[in-house]
């Protein structure tokens, strides 16, 4: 049964707007009117405040205090406005538009406002297949008047999660995320925001120049589902309210239910197929180069988690899991560090990374040369980098392997954990880490001022985009066949598209992949490569399409870069350029990067040792602008230096003007004002200087009245 509100009393209605904005909205009554007096509401009588503007502060408050023990969320879940602003999101996912707040329905109001109350009064289920709260737009299903047939299907088949479902779980993520976003460890750049594959690429490019063992790590197992006591004893940690620890064990708890009924399916001629015609609030499919793209996901980003019930809300939940591994791993950093004042790079503790771009002197081992290690996480796969004989490293993956089987129940072995050297390059998101040798030139001063030119010999890390992971992504498409030779293969999935918007689409893929392989030591080659497969593949799909027979026909009519229509056997006819002018005919765009020099060169822009997401650094900034002691520090310093702030500039313009109605101009401000001490001086000189002018001015009125007389 639905709970629906049908009317608020006027004293709830007209309750004073609190002061502190995380205060919480009372829980209203329900309460049932006679139906002669009926009366409206709407979001604006439930919320007092914006609903973005209440993450912000919520974001505000825990950089504030990162370490502050959380005990009650509950006033937080009592805010309407989060319950608006979910549901906003879910809405705008599901229906692929965006919903105002002011076009929602009273019936929409009242039954978030029900699911919002079960919530709070542990009335809520998850995974709910008949009685709902809320419903998605989308859903126009009569449940009431469903056969048992039909009932029994949605029981017992696996169905999509809800559309309440959805919502509770973006409301968790909205209070939650703010929470453990400034207590995750800085090594971890899987599922957060502001963090991208390719900063993991930019770090180990610059903080793993100097490492010789690699440890690569695989927990994705942990991904696919860990214990439930594991969880919450995880969560609980930070999260002392009971509420939301119910609700998310419920979440992992509740069975989920997976089971298909067979059917026998007939034979059937295959019949022409008219288009389908999309419905006004169905949302438009994933655009080609898109779900293409897709498929080109490194290894380590393949696995998403998904436990149980809580959707958007596992990712989260398995950083909190696996953050316990990251401050064990920052620990080992610490006892693992020994510096060498004979080392080029890291010799001293008060300099934490050193100058890596600078090539590092082999040999890179031995006695006098720093113990170091540094370790990144990618969601559940991590890699661990070793400066040091190989036996510290296989002492350190014995106490890793003995960690996880006390923390996690996970088994692991020394197959699991390889170390590798560097010079056999080690793969990470599809892009190979190897050593590159360079001979720079040393200049330094000799005795006597001679100025001594060397050769010497270096190493550098390179980064390099893995060839043969990109033929593997390409052929899982059905791109190319074969492997030492691959052969492009045609695309028939875009067979009824025209040429105009094939080539769009697959120019919007190869710029993403250039975009992708960004920081790629090997860039243009890759991306030439892609481009190379993809006008292949095209190609072939023009010459069958259009009866051509070979490429080089294809080539001859359409040009290299297929931008000439190939309708017309003569290439850009007179008749086709008319048409474009007078926009009856479809402008064909030709592919890009059909030549290696039109590829953009790698990415070598400094990566900064203390990096921080750009909307960290926002926040940073704005609690230290707020804070009393900033403005107090600023203060001394401008008076220990003797400058004006403009705002003691612009008051004092302001006060003179209103003082003596005459505006001072910059320059006699700024000569007569050379010191801070000088400001009276200044005051007194302009009060005078307008005396003087004022008794000048009585001079020559009285003056002009006495000729009029």
């Amino acid at each position: 049964m639905r709970r629906r509100l049908h009317l608020f009393s006027h004293r709830h209605l007209l309750l004073p707007k609190p002061t502190n904005p995380l205060r919480a909205i009372p829980c209203f009554p329900i309460l049932h009117p006679p139906q002669s007096s009926p009366r409206r509401f709407s979001s604006s009588t439930l919320s007092r405040d914006d609903g973005v503007s209440l993450c912000c502060q919520m974001w505000i408050d825990n950089f504030r205090h990162p370490d502050r023990a959380v005990t009650s969320l509950c006033p937080l879940l009592r805010r309407f406005d989060l319950w608006l602003l979910a549901y906003q999101k879910v809405a705008t996912d599901d229906t692929g538009s965006y919903t105002p707040r002011s076009s929602l329905s009273t019936s929409t109001l009242q039954d978030l406002l029900a699911l919002r109350n079960a919530v709070l009064d542990g009335k809520f289920k998850w995974g709910a297949r008949l009685k709902f709260f809320i419903k998605s737009p989308r859903d126009k299903t009569d449940y009431d008047s469903l056969s048992k047939r039909k009932i029994k299907t949605i029981l017992t088949t696996t169905q999509p999660s809800p559309f309440q479902d959805k919502i509770v779980q973006e409301i968790l993520l909205m209070i939650l995320e703010p929470i453990y976003e400034p207590r995750f460890s800085p090594k971890s750049y899987a599922f957060r925001p502001g963090r991208t594959p390719h900063t993991v690429l930019r770090v180990i490019r610059r903080s793993f120049a100097g490492y010789l063992w690699y440890i690569k790590g695989d927990f994705s197992v942990l991904l696919d589902g860990m214990k439930v006591g594991l969880v919450i004893n995880a969560v609980m940690r930070d999260i002392r309210d009971k509420l939301v620890v119910d609700l998310i064990k419920d979440a992992l708890v509740t069975p989920v239910i997976v089971t298909t009924v067979e059917k026998k399916e007939k034979k059937k001629k295959r019949k022409y197929q008219k288009k389908r015609v999309l419905a006004e609030d169905e949302p438009k499919p994933d655009p080609y180069w898109l779900d293409t793209f897709f498929g080109f996901a490194p290894e380590e980003a393949e696995r998403v988690p998904n436990w149980g019930h809580c959707g958007v809300l596992s990712p989260l939940l398995a950083n909190v899991c696996l953050d316990e591994f990251d401050r064990w791993m920052e620990g080992k950093i610490k006892e693992f560090y020994v510096p060498s004042k004979s080392d080029v790079i890291w010799n001293s503790p008060e300099e934490e990374q050193g100058n890596t771009s600078w090539p590092e002197f082999v040999p890179t081992s031995g006695p006098d040369k720093t113990r170091k290690m540094d370790f990144v996480r990618y969601g559940g796969h991590v890699l661990i980098g070793v400066r040091g004989p190989r036996a510290d490293a296989a002492a350190l993956r014995k106490q890793l392997i003995e960690f996880c089987d006390q923390r996690f129940m996970l088994k692991l072995d020394n197959e699991s954990l390889p170390i590798e050297h560097i010079t056999k390059g080690i793969m990470f998101l599809d892009h190979v880490l190897c050593r590159r040798v360079v001979y720079p030139t040393l200049r330094y001063t000799a005795t006597g001022g001679k100025i001594i030119s060397e050769k010497g010999v270096g190493t550098l890390l390179s980064v390099t985009a893995s060839l043969k992971q990109c033929i593997k992504q390409f052929r899982k498409l059905s791109f190319l066949k074969g492997d030492k030779d691959p052969d492009p293969q045609p695309c028939f999935r875009m067979f009824h598209a025209t040429q105009a918007h094939t080539n769009a689409q697959m120019n919007k893929f190869l710029s993403t992949m250039v975009e992708w392989y960004r920081y790629a030591d090997n860039r243009k080659k890759i991306v030439n490569f892609c481009s190379y497969i993809i006008r292949g593949s095209l190609a072939k799909l023009y010459a069958a399409k259009y009866k051509l027979r070979s490429r080089a026909k294809v080539y001859k009519i359409g040009a290299r870069n297929l931008s000439r229509p190939l309708k017309e056997k003569k290439g850009q006819s007179p008749e086709y350029q008319n048409l474009l002018r007078m926009g009856l005919a479809e402008s064909i765009d030709g592919l890009q990067y059909t030549r290696m020099s039109l590829v953009p060169e790698t990415d070598y822009s400094p990566f900064p040792s203390n990096w921080r997401p750009d909307h960290e650094k926002l926040l940073l900034e704005y609690i230290k602008l707020e804070d009393p002691k900033t403005l107090e520090e600023q203060r001394s310093c401008i008076s220990e230096q003797g400058l004006v702030t403009p705002q003691d500039y612009i008051s004092m313009l302001v006060w003179n003007y209103k003082r003596n109605s005459l505006a001072m101009d910059q320059l006699s401000l700024v000569r007569s004002n050379e010191s801070v001490v000088g400001k009276q001086h200044l005051l007194v000189d302009s009060n005078q200087h307008d005396q003087d002018q004022i008794n000048k001015e009585e001079e020559n009125d009285g003056r002009m009245n006495a000729a009029q007389m």
